[in-house]
């Protein structure tokens, strides 16, 4: 069992397709409720939307001389195409949702 330097064992790829419980929900498991998990697929759609609305907007703002507009929408494109590669990474080492 490999160990990371503070001491906690490493997660295998068998502990992120189970899913990591309790993930991020501070109230989990209250009254009875099941433990949650990341909702990636939901993140991923929603970030591909950003994407894609942000380049729209981006266009169309140098199309029609709104300079403003237009790199204000190429930095919300260009977050929204980090967060889109950091959700897909994570669905790819196996994570669920």
């Amino acid at each position: 069992m490999e160990r990371q330097q503070d001491g906690r064992r490493r997660r295998t790829r068998a502990d992120y397709e189970r899913g990591l419980p309790d993930y991020h929900d501070p109230t989990a498991g209250f009254g009875g409720a099941a433990p949650t998990y990341s909702a990636l697929t939901l993140r991923a759609v929603l970030a591909a939307f950003g994407l894609v609305f942000a380049v729209g907007a981006a266009w169309i703002g140098f199309a029609y001389d709104f300079p403003l507009l237009a790199w204000a929408m190429v930095v919300v494109a260009a977050i929204a195409l980090g967060d889109l590669a950091w959700v897909l990474y994570r669905k790819r080492r196996g994570e669920p949702g």
